[in-house]
This record gives C-alpha cells, sequence and structure tokens, in this order.
C-alpha cells in the first residue's frame, strides 16, 4: 500500500500543479499551499545536510524541477488573488506587514538585497559549480573505470562489487550532468521571480486607480505590500531550494555529515583556534569596538583550543597504550604464522620506486597481469596462481624480481620515466645499454620524450611494463609444470566431468590417481604442449592405463592423441620441415636404449653419442644461421630418451615422433639429417 502511494504521489501532484496554472483557488488553499512549499523547501536544504554522498540525494534533480513549478504555480494563483480580489490570504498578508516593518521603502529595499543574494551569489555560483563538476566528472569517468578494472584484476574485489561501483560511477555522472541543467531551472526561477514581482507591482497599482479608484498613494501601499508579501512567499523558499542546490553540488563524498565533517575539520588545528582567539581579544582593544563580545568571541576560541589539546593529548597517549600493549602483550597467532610461513606460487617484488606500476598512477600493472593469466590458460590449459605483488626496500633502484615458490627465477629492470628500444641503430639514442631479458637481445632504456624518434629510426620500442609482463611470461611458459599442482589437476577434472563424466569416472580413480594425471601433465607442460583438450588426454590414459601405467608411455600416448595440436605450431605455410635421423644411427640407438629411473635412456659409446650431438648442433647452427625453422623427429620409442638427450644442448629445439607427424596432412620436408662419419656397428 505504501509503495503505491508513493509511486502515484507524484504524477498526482504536478498534475495539481498543472491544475494550479489554470484553475482559481481560494485564499485558504493558497495558504495551505504555501506552507506546504516553504516546508517542502526547507525539508530539501536539511536533507543535503545530511546527506554524506550526493547520490545518496539522487532524485535532487527531478525534485528540483517539480518544485521549481510548483513554486512557479503558486505565484501565477497569488498574483490572479492580488490583482482580482486585492487580497490572497493570511500567509502573504503577514509576511508583507512583517518585511515592510511600517515603511514601504524600508521593505522594498530588503526584499530587492534578497533577490540579489539569490540571483547573483546563489544561484549564479550553484550555476557555475554544477556546471564545472558536471564536466570534471564526465573526464574522471574514465579514470574511475580504470581503477576498478585494475582492483578487479588483482583480486581486491570480486565482479558483483566491480559492477556495483561501475553503476556508481555511472550514476554519478548522470548526475552532475543532470544538475548541471537543473541549476538552469534555478536561474530561471529566479529570473521569473523578480519579472512577476515587477508586473503585481505595476499592474496591481494600475487595477487600484483605474478599477477600484483607489488614490495612487493608497493603491501604492496595499499593493506593494501584498506584492512583497507574495514575493517573499515564494522567494524564501526558491532561496532555500537555490543554497540546496549548492550545496549538494559542493558536497563531496564523506564518511558522515556535513555537520559532523564541518566540526572535525574546522577544529583540528589548535594553533588556528588560539591566534583567532587572541586576534579577537586584540580587536576588543581598538578605540570605538565594542569590547564585551569580541572578548566573549576570543574568550570562546581560545577556551575550545585548550579543550582540542586536551583531547588531541589523551589521544595520543590512548594510542600509545595500545600500541605498547600490542607490542608488548600481543602474541602472534597460529594463523598469522602460516600466513607468514605460506609461499607464494608466483610473486613479484618491486624495488620501491617502481611501486608506481601497480597503484594505477602510471601504468596497468594489474590489468596486464589478469590478461596475461587469462591469455596462458587458453594457450597452455593450466591455471595460473594468482600473482602476489610486493614491494622491497633490499632491491636497486628499478629493479623487480619474478620468484616462483619463493625462489628467483628472474630479474629484471624498469626504470620509471624510460622505454626500451630495440633494434641495430641504438648508438645515437641517449640512455643506459642493457640486455632485453627474454631473448638476450641488445637494447638501451632510452627516455620516455624520445620514442617517437627511436621509431622514426627504426628501433622497436617497449613500455616497462610490457618487459615485465614478457619476462612474466616467459618464465610462468617454462615452469608451468611446477606451477601445476594437484589442486589444480582436480579442478581441471571437475570442469571435464561437467561436460564429459565418462571421460573421467573411467581413469579416476579406477586406473590412475590423481597423482599419476598429475604427473603425465607435468610431463607435456615440460615441453610446452598445451593440456587445454583435457578430455581428449583423459580418454588416451584410460586406454594406455589398462596396458601399463608407466609414465613415460603414459604421456607418449597423451602426445599420440594430441599429434595434430602438437605440429600445428612448427608448419610454415602449410609445409613441415623436419631434421631427420640417419636411419643406421637411428636403428643403433633403438637397440641402445635401456630402462632407468627416469624414464628409457640411449646407451651408447661416448664418443659417438658426442659425434651425434655435434652433428645434430651442426645442422641445427646451419638451419638458424639461414633463418630455417624446423624440427627433429626419430621414432615413438627414441622420442622420450632423444629429448632428454638434447634437452641440456639444445633446450629450444622441438623432438617429435613420426606417429605425431604424421597426424596431419602437410607437406613435409627434410632440411637436415643427423649422421656420424664412423660405423656404428661395433
Amino acid at each position: 500500500m505504501k509503495s503505491t502511494t508513493a509511486k502515484v504521489a507524484v504524477p498526482i501532484g504536478v498534475v495539481g500543479i498543472i491544475m494550479l496554472l489554470v484553475v482559481p483557488v481560494p485564499a485558504w488553499l493558497l495558504d495551505t499551499l504555501i506552507i506546504v512549499n516553504i516546508m517542502l523547501a526547507l525539508v530539501i536544504l536539511l536533507t543535503t545536510m545530511f546527506v554524506k554522498k550526493p547520490l545518496d540525494f539522487s532524485v535532487f534533480p527531478s525534485l528540483l524541477l517539480v518544485a521549481t513549478l510548483f513554486r512557479l504555480g503558486l505565484n501565477v494563483a497569488s498574483t490572479r488573488l492580488v490583482l482580482g480580489d486585492g487580497y490572497a490570504g493570511q500567509v502573504i498578508q503577514a509576511f508583507g506587514h512583517v518585511a515592510v516593518g511600517g515603511s514601504i521603502i524600508i521593505g522594498a529595499v530588503v526584499f530587492l538585497i534578497l533577490i540579489v543574494i539569490q540571483f547573483i551569489v546563489v544561484t549564479k555560483g550553484a550555476e557555475r559549480v554544477a556546471e564545472v563538476g558536471a564536466r570534471f566528472t564526465l573526464d574522471a569517468m574514465p579514470g574511475k573505470q580504470m581503477a576498478i578494472d585494475a582492483d578487479l584484476n588483482a583480486g581486491l574485489i570480486t565482479e558483483d562489487q566491480a559492477r556495483t561501483r561501475r553503476a556508481e560511477v555511472s550514476a554519478e555522472a548522470d548526475f552532475y550532468g543532470a544538475m548541471d541543467g537543473a541549476s538552469k531551472f534555478v536561474k530561471g526561477d529566479a529570473i521569473a521571480g523578480i519579472l512577476i514581482i515587477v508586473i503585481n507591482v505595476v499592474g496591481g497599482i494600475a487595477i487600484g486607480m483605474i478599477q477600484r479608484g483607489m488614490p495612487i498613494g493608497d493603491a501604492i501601499n496595499s499593493y506593494t505590500l501584498l506584492t512583497i508579501g507574495d514575493g517573499l512567499v515564494t522567494q524564501i523558499p526558491a532561496l532555500l531550494m537555490a543554497v540546496s542546490t549548492g550545496m549538494i553540488v559542493t558536497r563531496s563524498n564523506a564518511e558522515s555529515d556535513i555537520g559532523t565533517t564541518a566540526s572535525g575539520q574546522l577544529s583540528q588545528s589548535r594553533n588556528a583556534l588560539t591566534i583567532a582567539g587572541c586576534a579577537a581579544i586584540v580587536m576588543a582593544l581598538i578605540p570605538g569596538m565594542p569590547p564585551i563580545p569580541f572578548v566573549l568571541v576570543g574568550a570562546f576560541l581560545i577556551l575550545a583550543a585548550q579543550r582540542l589539546k586536551t583531547s588531541q593529548a589523551a589521544a595520543k597517549k590512548a594510542e600509545a597504550a595500545k600500541a605498547a600493549v600490542a607490542k608488548a602483550g600481543g602474541t602472534e597467532t597460529t594463523d598469522d604464522l602460516l600466513e607468514q610461513m605460506r609461499v607464494h606460487a608466483l610473486e613479484i617484488t618491486l624495488a620501491p620506486d617502481l611501486v608506481d606500476i601497480v597503484s594505477g598512477a602510471s601504468d596497468d600493472l594489474l590489468a596486464r597481469v589478469r590478461a596475461l593469466r587469462r591469455k596462458i590458460a587458453l594457450d597452455l590449459g593450466i591455471i595460473v596462481p594468482p600473482v602476489r605483488t610486493r614491494d622491497s626496500a633490499d632491491l636497486p633502484p628499478s629493479t623487480y624480481v619474478i620468484k616462483i615458490a619463493g625462489v628467483e627465477a628472474g630479474r629484471g629492470q624498469a626504470p620509471s620515466g624510460r622505454v626500451l628500444a630495440l633494434g641495430d641503430s641504438l648508438d645515437a639514442l641517449p640512455g643506459t645499454p642493457t640486455v632485453e631479458p627474454v631473448f638476450g637481445l641488445g637494447a638501451k632504456w632510452i627516455p620516455s620524450e624520445m620514442r617517437h624518434s627511436a621509431e622514426l629510426g627504426g628501433a622497436t620500442v617497449i613500455d616497462r611494463v610490457s618487459v615485465l609482463i614478457t619476462h612474466l611470461s616467459s618464465i610462468i611458459t617454462a615452469n608451468a609444470a611446477r606451477l601445476l599442482t594437484r589442486e589444480d589437476v582436480r579442478q581441471l577434472t571437475e570442469g571435464v566431468k561437467q561436460v564429459n563424466p565418462s571421460a573421467v569416472d573411467e581413469l579416476v580413480p579406477n586406473l590412475l590417481t590423481l597423482a599419476e594425471v598429475q604427473r603425465v601433465l607435468q610431463g607435456m607442460l615440460v615441453e610446452q604442449v598445451p593440456i587445454n583438450d583435457l578430455p581428449r588426454i583423459l580418454e588416451a590414459l584410460a586406454l594406455r592405463a589398462k596396458v601399463s601405467n608407466d609414465p613415460e608411455g603414459l604421456v607418449e600416448s597423451a602426445r599420440a592423441a594430441l599429434g595434430p595440436a602438437i605440429v600445428a605450431p612448427h608448419l610454415d605455410g602449410g609445409a613441415l620441415r623436419v631434421i631427420m635421423i640417419d636411419p643406421g644411427l637411428e636403428q643403433a640407438m633403438l637397440e641402445g636404449l635401456r630402462p632407468s629411473e627416469v624414464g628409457t635412456q640411449i646407451v651408447l659409446d661416448p664418443v659417438r653419442l658426442e659425434a651425434v650431438l655435434g652433428s645434430l648442433k651442426q645442422t641445427a647452427t646451419m638451419l638458424d644461421d639461414a633463418g630455417v625453422s624446423a624440427i627433429l623427429v626419430c621414432a615413438p620409442a627414441l622420442r622420450p630418451s632423444v629429448r632428454r638427450l638434447v634437452a641440456g644442448q639444445l633446450s629450444g629445439l622441438p623432438v617429435l615422433s613420426y606417429q605425431e607427424v604424421t597426424a596431419v596432412q602437410a607437406a613435409i620436408e627434410t632440411v637436415g639429417v643427423v649422421r656420424v662419419a664412423e660405423p656404428i656397428a661395433a
């Protein structure tokens, strides 16, 4: 019932206001409506003083428009009564007598001063503040949106909280835009009030002299008194609404109402109160000045300063005692110790002068980290743990350190006000020479102002956040196997179970445990094989696990199921360039396969093994110099042991099996053969 009444009250009121402009009303009803108008304006003013932030009174622009229309309707109704009957109710009559106070001239002057205060000071100031507030709010909107995104990326807020804050930012922009327009109504209302008063005075005197035959003096006295009373009952609410407008547009977001905030901030400086009190007492000594008021005010200010000193001293003493108790008697709980002992999976430690890149002041490290986590999840299929970011005074200036499980995995520099230039012609650029941390390329940190000049010179320019993110991406990719925890495997399998339950139920835990599945996935990630097609991997593992639980065999079965996905990144224009192993050498390597604790190994004479590695290095170097990208292929049984053999020598050379290579329809081009000059057979 209450909501229904509130829903129809405003529409009915607006219709009543429109009727007020057309239909005559009796004097008693006009008195009631005038009182309602004054009280409504007073309630609105007090409400603006007690709200903590402007959006708490977001209906104010619309309410201002309705109140202005209501006031203009009352102006029309009172004008009709003043000019028609020479009487407009007791309220207008009483206001006229109080303002005039026995002198029409004094009353007119006081009334004109009131109009000047409203129109020149309050209304004009509120209009300007609303205009500036709207412009600055709209200009700050993108920055606020970016700050919300940064907090969301850092995990400081949830999606729902981010959505709520975005809605608040949008509502704030809409509010100040509406206030900018609503302030024009206040200004127009003030102008209309002045014109209506002039019309009432001239029209009333004319009607009194011409139609009623009144002497000019009586006509001036009678109609001027009514006009001033009419003007007061409309201009006082108008002044209250103008003050309310100024109050709401100058109100910033705070934790308390304006009275509490003002009293707290005015009394924050004891010296200010003391000096003001002494100044008041000194002014009392000036000849001709009334001493008592100055002495009373000065004494009050000095007393307030002394009380403030006492309260501040007590607050400091209580704070010191609390700190002492916390330091002496406070004991760390087990949870506190556990939190301090916890090793974070990923961590970026920054020198103090690099903290600005995570504060949103200049760059957007947190947003870029979130985007990187999403990209790696889509590319490799792993859940990258949250990246903890903290500062350390122990680091040299402009230095960052990337840690995995608390151990340093990479270090670099990102000096403020600099960008990294890569290229061959960097000697002409001012800056500090350095080495790019991921690819080891020669580079130079140059001033940001030289970015355009460096690009014109053919250099590739990278901002410092991109340098850090690229370094972090390289480290995460290289250590993906270490970052894949058993809990991550559980979450991944639970996700597969929702869409393909049979793939999970058949394998875990009937054939393999989660630990064994984790070991297989880690074995694939070591070679940067994506595991995002997890259902296919689990199906392949289920088939292999019925035969053997050998980890190496399980990894190879999973790789065979993902053959096309493994080969696709190495295709160049539909062709696959490969390095083969001489058939005789490959046969000898197959005969030399022996099982071990870490998997199969190739047992060959050290001299022959060194010759194999030398031939492979020579072939790879020749292809690299020619700009040709190739992969090494071998028999499926050899692939794990060959990969371990070349990992320490040529870590960037992919090793695939014939089974994986033939899984795609592509032209295979042999660009090199690994062979040894001496015979293999013993």
